[in-house]
């Protein structure tokens, strides 16, 4: 029978660093020092400027990254789905996080901490330039997500929002070709930085154009 910490460990190395392939008797060494940890709808893994012992792989489920303005108002940064990796420009710098992380539905995380990050980096020199790229893939997409964000008009900014919510949660297409994501207009509206009643309006436009389908709590869309 598959070891659950093992099987989690090959799904998130194939997916985040792919041609990768520890010996098996460094993954043997690793094993011990990885655990998974779950958690139930809602429940927070680390607040917004807390530090970070560890970083994380979601193995299933959801976590939400989101940070709050001095104004109180939250911003959704990303929703982080398996088996991606989150946590690590914290965990990594030694200082707090930028954002809280809390899990939208109950999830199961594969937790890397500094054992098993100094192994892999010590002796497993690929890893290392996995991970770097890794980080500049990530800084690339935040300075878009930047210049979006200040630069793109509402209806740009929907639509990005609505693509990452797509690529994050859809559905295989059905056969006249609209693929089903689970999304609301709060979750849209959190994720392009704009109103709910802007948000609203621009489903309604998309749906006039025959882009969109709406339903309770799901969109249909249909890519170009």
């Amino acid at each position: 029978m598959d070891d659950p910490v093992d099987t989690a460990l090959d799904a998130v190395l194939a997916a985040n660093f792919p041609g990768l392939h520890l010996a098996p008797a460094l993954q043997g060494r690793l094993r011990p020092l990885l655990r998974l940890q779950r958690l139930t709808r809602g429940r927070t893994l680390f607040a917004q400027d807390q530090g970070c012992n560890a970083f994380y792989a979601v193995v299933s489920g959801e976590i939400e990254a989101r940070l709050t303005g001095e104004d109180g108002q939250v911003s959704v940064l990303e929703h982080v789905q398996a088996p991606r990796l989150f946590g690590l420009a914290a965990f990594a710098t030694g200082r707090p996080a930028g954002y809280e992380a809390l899990a939208r539905r109950p999830s199961r995380l594969l937790v890397i901490g500094p054992a098993a990050y100094t192994l892999l980096m010590d002796e497993q020199p690929s890893f290392a330039r996995a991970l770097l790229r890794e980080f500049a893939l990530r800084f690339d997409g935040n300075l878009r997500l930047l210049e979006a964000a200040r630069h793109r008009s509402a209806a740009q900014r929907f639509a990005l929002a609505l693509t990452q919510l797509t690529r994050e949660r859809g559905l295989a297409a059905d056969a006249e070709g609209w693929q089903a994501v689970a999304a609301t207009q709060a979750e849209l509206a959190a994720l392009a930085h704009l109103s709910r009643q802007t948000v609203n309006q621009l489903l309604g436009e998309a749906v006039a154009r025959g882009e969109l389908r709406r339903g309770y709590g799901r969109l249909w869309v249909k890519p170009r």
